[in-house]
């Protein structure tokens, strides 16, 4: 079951965390996606404040030809861009969790209401893809 956020949806799932992170991969994928980066935020906060905290990463993922389209519509938007993507253990219930961003929120960012159906399309893939893991 998914929640709503005021930014994003989320899911716990019953995989491990590393089991997780392969499965959101592969989803995303199937709808057309590709991860551009991939930011361990766990290794990263040890290393630069020698920080302990949950095994935590946040991935940049891209479709191309949404990119394109949403470029060509409105170069700026590239800030907005990748659509992060994070996989979690909860620190408290040892739960994986998974989250995206919404991307109707980050168009009205923008404030151009002509890509509010561009947005509710790249949801709707990024919502399938939760929902297959």
């Amino acid at each position: 079951m998914t929640e709503e956020t005021k930014y994003g949806i989320k899911r716990v799932v019953n995989y491990t965390y590393e089991e997780a992170v392969v499965k959101i991969t592969a989803a995303l994928a199937e709808q057309g996606f590709g991860v551009l980066t991939e930011i361990d935020v766990k290794a990263t906060l040890k290393k630069k404040i020698d920080q302990d905290f949950t095994k935590y990463v946040i991935l940049g993922a891209c479709n191309p030809g949404l990119a394109y389209e949403a470029l060509s519509e409105e170069m700026d938007i590239g800030l907005l861009l990748p659509c992060n993507v994070i996989v979690y253990e909860h620190p408290e219930n040892g739960k994986t969790v998974i989250g995206v961003i919404d991307p109707e929120m980050m168009v009205q960012a923008t404030g151009r209401t002509d890509l509010v159906e561009f947005a509710k399309n790249v949801r709707e893939k990024l919502q399938n893809a939760i929902a297959a893991v």
